[in-house]
């Protein structure tokens, strides 16, 4: 049978991974539009955006790790 603490495991699991993915997106949304804006005013600057656009996925990485670290945990 199934408790209820299980559950509350994984909600806090997926809170963990979709809050990191849910701010990544709206950083990459603000991030894409002044990029665009950058490479249209300036020659050469497709690898600094590409960098910026980059910076930001690390927070859903660590959504991942910190949902592993709580199923690890708290689930077993």
């Amino acid at each position: 049978m199934v408790e209820i603490g299980s559950g509350i495991v994984a909600l806090g699991a997926a809170l963990a991974i979709g809050a990191g993915a849910i701010g990544t997106a709206m950083a990459q949304s603000n991030i894409g539009a002044a990029g665009m804006g950058l490479m249209a005013e300036k020659d050469g600057k497709e690898g600094q955006v590409l960098l910026f656009l980059a910076i930001p996925e690390t927070m859903v990485i660590l959504g991942f790790v910190v949902a592993y670290l709580i199923i690890s945990t708290l689930g077993a």
